[in-house]
């Protein structure tokens, strides 16, 4: 039985090349946690969130497309995230951005704000 957990142990930090123990030994880092956010205010509760394992500070830029085909910003979504990738969705009447950063503690604040 502890040959088996043993191994267990191993395959665990071997399989992902450290990368686990490579997040237990970081120190975590902080984001932005806020469901509407516009213009440098948070018309919800302005929260913070921890980054936990293969997670992300994202913002999630949410425009509306006019009738000529143009984006409008509308407002974005501040939040960690797991397995986050940038890339942009489009609808028919919204287009969303999203953007992910680890880099520094709050850098999911969009530019301008």
């Amino acid at each position: 039985m502890f040959a088996l957990s043993l191994l267990g142990i191993v395959f665990l930090f071997g399989v992902n090349k450290g990368e686990f123990h490579k997040h237990l030994t970081e120190p975590s880092k902080t984001c932005y946690k806020c469901k509407k956010f516009h213009l440098g205010l948070c018309y919800d509760i302005m929260k913070s969130c921890s980054l936990g394992y293969q997670q992300s500070c994202a913002i999630e830029n949410i425009y509306i497309l006019t009738r000529k085909g143009r984006s409008m910003y509308f407002y974005s979504k501040l939040s960690c995230m797991t397995k986050c990738e940038d890339i942009n969705f489009l609808a028919f009447e919204r287009r969303t951005e999203l953007i992910c950063c680890k880099h520094s503690d709050y850098c999911n604040l969009p530019e301008g704000a």
